[in-house]
């Protein structure tokens, strides 16, 4: 066949391909075979097709329906749209008029062909446009927001700066977390990625591009080499993907938006690279056929064996990406079994039957397999697409030796024999399950536990505890005691207390007359506490547990028999697959395309296996991470959150040049950065890295710039804050000795107060013990006693409230096991304050304390050790006083300032914590009322959308943007961290579920454009709000402020979600 034929027969096929899924897309018949006869008899007019299919609906119900899928060609776009949204001038469809129906059928296909006969452009090339337009206008958008915005680069590039070896992200410009998820797993493809990398366009067209293919393409192709050699040598940790993504969107015109699906973009993707390097083939090609890397790469071909009315019929066909069915099966190959198998497959072995049914076998598998799991259906009854959680396990490792052509008489024979099995272990399950629910009522239990029951019953001795043992057991149940003379007895009654004559004497109608609720409320006195045999012998209870045990016995035997059975059959069709001849096609799993969300919005990242460090990373946009096994099945196979596998990336595990890296030819190193280049990507490449280098320089000098200001005006604060002192001045090596702001200030404040009385108060205590009277010996006692309290207060276990760590630094260096020197110094500098007292005692004291420290050498106290725990404790307080305002505001139910507060106070404590256990405050207590206050936050967002009014719709979509989603990272960052994981799933799920419910268009566009965002789950801190100023608070102020809100807190994290 020549190159020409074979275009034509393309595109033969793809336009038949384009009139199917208009017809799937306007009637929702997803019966491939029904799909075709309806094109069949009506020639191609897509008119006919639909009224056909019309028909057919209402006389056949789809329901009970088999569904297929049609086999994938070249060319071939199988699309479900993601984030369309419905028109609001459409055809009322709810009522039984036909004739709307036909109206609204023909109308939209006449649109679809109108177009497609103006523009030459198909539907999904349009929705493709769409998309872009949206990407590209988010991206320049993005430009005028502020840097506390989500999506926005960090104003720092040392955030920026990409990590040694560490893979390059890609930054969402805008919905294009589709084009990140699949452009990371092709770049990963080592041989794909030097095929790009490699490229060079036909030097025919590099003047001027014949066609709209090559004036698309090309330019394309060079945008993609750009991006990937950034990807390969770039110094930053992500890189922008815009151009690349504008040549997408230029290449087709259109207004709407709507975010991109993973499948339809691959598929175009690999048409356009398949397209460019076509070209270069052809142009490369001496008489021989022209090969193309991608063809050879990405796609296969199958041989479908199968029976039509009779008639038996083989074809041979190319496959790309392989759609799966979801919907019904446990796992990947169940799904391949069921695509593989279409219709009647008994009827395939027959020679005289009218039944119709086909089978697939692989004939030529790809490098790379794809597999497309159909997880959108469409909803008839609710008019819109759906997504399907359900879970769908797969291998990391699969053999697909069963679906070979070459293997295709075993693999019947197996089949079958699967089959039979299956058959044997259904009967099995159903007696299995006789046991297992026993009984005819609603409520079934398992046999053996009846049985059981029944012989606890008749075992049990009936024991009477009623509350009425203390009334007379003469008087009848509906009688009283209360009587002051006795009832008489029956005997004395005679015949009129018969039946049939009841008694009519005036002290039985003083009884009946008689109304007391307590003891005529009361248990018959004869009635036993627990149901238990009123009459039975020993022989019968002989007799009765003999059969009962006997019989249990049984059951249970009978029991495990089944299930023993039950387990072999598992087991023995397990390993059905296992012998040696049947594991010769091994494909390992390259990466997973993972989407959260609804059909109408979401989020998509990748998983993709490093096989050179042997393990999985987690491709989110810009965050590229370390991920593993258990990370990906449990966001991949479904079941949990609304996050799924969408597309399984399979590569030939025969093949090792798939993922093999490139070594130099004259040393053997192995190539890595920027020597994997061709010489005009490498100039590319280091061009954008001087380019980052100049930012780096200017955000260091920038900052030098600062620190000096800031150092310049902190030391005109200092001295403008100085008191006059007729002390003569320490000399400048003593200047270390300026206290912390905590333990003394210049001036009389509070805390220097508070510490001047601790000061004197041990100096006093000093005085009074110590009989030598010299200021030495008096400094040594007075810090031993003040030590001695210190410690007292350290060892003490004390409330929250009533945290001794804010009283005095010491403490807090106790705890947390500071070295003696340092200890020792901060109690010196204590006793060397200025303020210490006025009278002569406290003067030499703080002389001798000050002659002390000046003895000090810097080889005995580390001073940047000592400066680093005063730090840290100046870090303890300001946490302090960002959880205390935190929690007040929280109180006052000022959620908005709050949060902040919080947030800060929860990052800074986590840092104090990662040094020692007592270096902060209680994680637990702090994480609680983070989430709760974004709880709070969110539901008061989601009432303000859910009033429809523009301007509490817009605050409350603000709260979100500005609050709520910059801190949904911080709360998935720990993974360990369960409530905070289920505060974001309820979170999320609260603004998921307003997809299912009608609202105004305009509505529906601002919900579209913020799920994405809220979906996002990348664990990357972006840019956020600067931490609150907070004001300054003396020991005292703030033990007494943090004691009072501590104490008032009305719950624990214990009652939390």
């Amino acid at each position: 066949m020549t190159v020409e034929q074979n275009v034509l027969q393309q595109h033969s096929q793809k336009h038949q391909q384009t009139l199917l899924n208009q017809l799937r897309e306007v009637t929702g018949t997803t019966d491939a075979q029904l799909l075709q006869q309806a094109l069949q008899v009506s020639n191609g007019d897509l008119a006919e097709a639909v009224a056909f299919l019309t028909e057919k609906n209402a006389k056949v119900p789809q329901q009970g329906e088999t569904t297929y899928y049609q086999t994938a060609q070249i060319g071939n776009d199988r699309y479900i749209s993601v984030g369309s949204q419905a028109d609001t001038n459409v055809i009322d469809l709810t009522g039984d008029d036909k004739d709307d129906l036909q109206r609204a059928i023909a109308l939209s296909l006449e649109e679809s062909n109108r177009a497609f006969r103006e523009t030459g452009i198909t539907d999904e090339e349009q929705a493709i446009s769409r998309v872009l337009e949206a990407s590209i206008a988010e991206n320049k958008a993005s430009l005028k927001r502020t840097h506390t915005e989500v999506w926005s680069d960090s104003p720092n590039p040392h955030e920026r700066k990409r990590l040694e070896n560490c893979p390059v992200g890609l930054k969402n410009v805008g919905n294009t977390c589709w084009f990140s998820a699949v452009i990371q797993s092709l770049f990963n493809l080592l041989e794909f990625q030097r095929l790009v990398l490699h490229y060079s366009p036909p030097s025919r067209v590099q003047d001027l591009p014949r066609n709209q293919k090559e004036h698309r393409n090309l330019p394309f192709m060079q945008e993609l080499r750009h991006l990937f050699s950034l990807m390969v040598g770039s110094k930053r940790k992500y890189v922008d993907p815009s151009r690349a993504v504008e040549i997408l969107k230029d290449a087709f015109k259109s207004s709407d938006s709507q975010q991109q699906d993973v499948s339809e973009f691959t598929h175009k993707l690999l048409d356009w690279l398949e397209d460019a390097f076509q070209m270069k083939a052809e142009e490369d090609r001496e008489g021989e056929k022209p090969k193309n890397p991608m063809v050879e790469l990405f796609y296969g071909r199958f041989l479908a064996v199968g029976v039509l009315e009779g008639k038996k019929f083989e074809n041979s066909e190319m496959f790309g990406q392989y759609p799966l069915q979801v919907n019904g099966f446990k796992d990947l190959h169940e799904c391949l079994e069921a695509a593989m198998i279409e219709g009647e497959i008994e009827s395939l072995h027959s020679e005289n039957s009218a039944k119709s049914g086909q089978e697939h076998w692989f004939t030529e598998l790809p490098p790379v397999l794809t597999f497309e799991l159909s997880r959108f259906e469409f909803n008839q009854a609710l008019g819109r697409p759906e997504k399907i959680h359900n879970k769908l396990e797969f291998p990391a490792m699969l053999y697909m030796d069963r679906y070979m052509d070459r293997n295709r008489d075993i693999t019947r024979i197996k089949r079958e024999e699967i089959r039979r099995l299956k058959e044997h272990l259904t009967v099995l399950q159903q007696r299995l399950e006789r046991y297992l629910s026993y009984g005819s009522g609603p409520k079934r239990f398992p046999l053996a536990d009846v049985l059981q029951y029944a012989m606890e019953f008749a075992s049990s001795k009936p024991v009477c505890t009623s509350p009425v043992e203390d009334i007379d057991t003469s008087a009848p149940p509906g009688g009283t005691t209360a009587q002051l003379q006795p009832a008489p007895s029956t005997a004395d009654q005679g015949p009129s207390s018969s039946p049939e004559t009841p008694a009519v004497g005036p002290l039985s109608q003083q009884r009946v007359s008689i109304h007391k609720p307590f003891t005529q409320s009361r248990l018959p006195p004869d009635l036993p506490m627990h149901p238990a045999p009123r009459h039975i012998t020993e022989e019968e209870l002989r007799v009765l547990e003999g059969c009962l045990h006997r019989w249990r016995s049984e059951v249970e035997n009978d029991t495990r028999d089944l299930q023993a059975s039950i387990s072999r059959i598992h087991r023995t069709i397990e390993l059905m697959y296992s012998d040696k001849s049947m594991m010769q096609v091994p494909y390992r799993l390259h990466a997973v395309l993972v989407h959260e969300g609804q059909a109408n919005a979401g989020h998509y990242w990748a998983y993709i296996y490093n096989p050179h460090h042997r393990r999985w990373m987690k491709y989110n946009d810009i965050s590229v991470t370390k991920s593993s096994w258990e990370e990906l099945m449990r966001d991949s196979f479904g079941g949990y959150r609304n996050a799924s596998a969408y597309c399984l990336m399979y590569i030939n595990d025969k093949k090792p040049f798939l993922i093999e890296e490139e070594f130099d030819k004259e040393t053997g190193q192995m190539l890595s950065g920027l020597d994997k280049l061709p010489p005009d990507l490498k100039e590319y490449v280091k061009e954008d890295n001087q380019l980052f280098e100049k930012e780096l320089e200017e955000w260091d000098a920038m900052q030098a710039r600062k620190a000096q200001q800031e150092k310049l005006a902190a030391a005109a604060a200092t001295l403008s804050s100085q008191p006059m002192s007729t002390e003569p001045s320490p000399p400048e090596s003593a200047a270390p000795l300026q206290d912390p702001e905590y333990m003394e200030q210049p001036s009389p404040t509070d805390d220097s107060k508070h510490l001047k009385e601790d000061m004197e108060r041990a100096i006093s205590k000093a005085a009074a013990e110590q009989e030598e009277r010299s200021p030495e010996a008096l400094l040594t006692a007075a810090i031993k006693v003040e030590y001695t309290r210190l410690l007292r207060f350290a060892q003490e276990d004390t409330a929250p409230e009533n945290d001794y760590r804010l009283q005095h630094v010491i403490v807090y260096f106790i705890q947390n096991q500071a070295p003696k020197k340092i200890l020792e110094r901060t109690l010196l500098m204590q006793f060397a304050d200025r303020n210490l007292g006025f009278d002569e005692r406290c003067k030499n004291i703080m002389k001798v304390a000050r002659q002390k420290l000046d003895l000090i050498k810097p080889d005995e106290v580390n001073m940047e050790e000592y400066e680093m725990w005063h730090q840290d404790y100046r870090n303890f307080r300001e946490t302090t006083i960002y959880l205390m305002i935190g929690l007040e505001l929280f109180q006052k139910r000022s959620y908005v300032e709050a949060l902040m507060y919080l947030i800060y106070s929860y990052q800074y404590n986590k840092e104090l914590l990662s040094k020692g256990p007592y270096r902060g405050h209680d994680e637990e207590l702090i994480a609680y009322y983070r989430r709760e206050c974004l709880l709070k936050l969110n539901e008061h967002a989601a009432a303000l959308f859910e009033s429809g009014e523009e301007p509490e719709v817009n605050n409350g979509l603000s709260i979100m943007n500005e609050l709520v989603v910059p801190c949904i990272p911080l709360l998935l960052v720990d993974e360990t961290e369960e409530k905070d994981m289920v505060a974001v799933e309820d979170m999320r799920n609260r603004w998921c579920s307003y997809l299912g419910q009608e609202m105004e268009a305009q509505l529906q566009e601002k919900l579209t454009d913020f799920l994405p965002k809220l979906l996002d789950c990348s664990t990357e801190i972006k840019s956020f709000h600067d931490p609150p100023k907070l004001p300054s608070y003396s020991t005292l102020e703030l033990c007494e402020r943090f004691s009072r809100v501590m104490t008032s807190l009305s719950r624990t994290p214990a009652d939390g979600r």
